[in-house]
């Protein structure tokens, strides 16, 4: 099962890092990866593999949701279908 992960914050250093280390102890494969600064503010765009992992989706969104706080971060994970299908036109 794929997923987009949104990572949105004040950029700081270390953000890709905490949260590519986050997702490779959870054992979600980054497939694809989009990142930019804007004004200061940070953001990013991942897909994710989740059928690498052993942990179950619901652990995978919590985890990520507390890494989030630990950061200062907002972080969210959507499914992929999910995803596709509030962006159809």
């Amino acid at each position: 099962m794929k997923a987009i992960v949104t990572v949105t914050g004040k950029d700081a250093v270390g953000i890709i890092a905490g949260v590519c280390t986050e997702l490779a102890n959870l054992e979600v494969n980054i497939l694809d990866i989009n990142q930019t600064v804007m004004d200061g503010f940070f953001v990013m765009n991942m897909l994710v593999d989740l059928s690498t992992s052993t942990k179950s989706y619901d652990l995978v969104r919590d985890s990520l949701d507390a890494k989030g706080v630990q950061m200062g971060l907002t972080i969210r994970i959507q499914r992929e279908d999910i995803f596709n299908a509030m962006h159809r036109i």
